[in-house]
């Protein structure tokens, strides 16, 4: 095997697994009418193991995020349906960390320094991001709209630093993942209230606010860029 097969190897293991995980159905079993089929049971398995429960769906949370896969947002659903806005919110803000950890190390690693001079595009990419890093890193990492799988192969091939990273992930991360467990755990107290989960069902409090929330978080970056470039062209 050549060296540069083996740089890549690691990247390439972790998108083939999360592919088969994707392909295989293992999210189905975590959408929410599933788990709310089955709560009773999830959470008296979760009263009789506290912590295994916690560290179990930390540890899928982690692995499906290191694998790069789209679809996460299921999983952090459950974990704010199963353990509520805040606890849901804490472990997967460590989950996401680490398993981004996990995939921006792989992909540095397979997009280390080659043998040739990368082609003018990719040179200019990676000169206007070195010029900028903090605002491009934050900038890419508060767009919902992109998988957190690209976002993080694409900050390791700009060659962010690891602590810029750490940082614009776990703040852009934790605001996102508070929105969506307290969607989640909106959901549940719908659902545990006997409320029929319908689109007028859905417009109460609990799920209308962090559903607004995530609207605007979508729709923030494109409103800044909106109002800049006005800017620019008013000068």
């Amino acid at each position: 095997m050549t060296r540069r097969w083996r740089t890549v190897l690691p990247l390439c293991l972790l998108i083939l697994i999360g592919l088969g995980l994707l392909f295989g159905g293992v999210f189905d079993r975590l959408e929410p009418h599933r788990l709310l089929a089955e709560e009773g049971q999830l959470r008296t398995a979760i009263a009789t193991y506290p912590v295994a429960s916690r560290l179990l769906y930390a540890g899928v949370l982690c692995f499906a995020i290191a694998t790069g896969v789209p679809g996460t947002i299921v999983i952090v659903l459950s974990g704010g349906l199963l353990f509520g806005t805040w606890e849901g919110t804490a472990l997967s803000s460590v989950a996401v960390l680490l398993g981004s950890l996990a995939l921006y190390g792989a992909s540095r690693y397979a997009f280390g320094p080659g043998g040739r001079e990368p082609p003018p595009l990719a040179r200019r990419l990676r000169d206007g991001y070195a010029a900028h890093p903090v605002t491009y890193t934050f900038a890419l990492r508060f767009v919902p709209i992109v998988p957190l799988g690209i976002m993080t192969m694409t900050l390791a091939w700009l060659r962010c630093p690891l602590w810029l990273f750490i940082v614009a992930t776990w703040l852009g991360g934790t605001v996102s993942l508070c929105v969506e467990s307290a969607v989640g755990a909106g959901l549940g107290a719908t659902i545990a209230s006997g409320t029929p989960v319908s689109a007028g069902g859905l417009m109460n409090q609990r799920l209308l606010i962090p559903l607004a929330a995530f609207a605007v978080l979508t729709l923030l970056p494109l409103a800044i860029r909106t109002i800049r470039a006005r800017l620019r062209r008013g000068r």
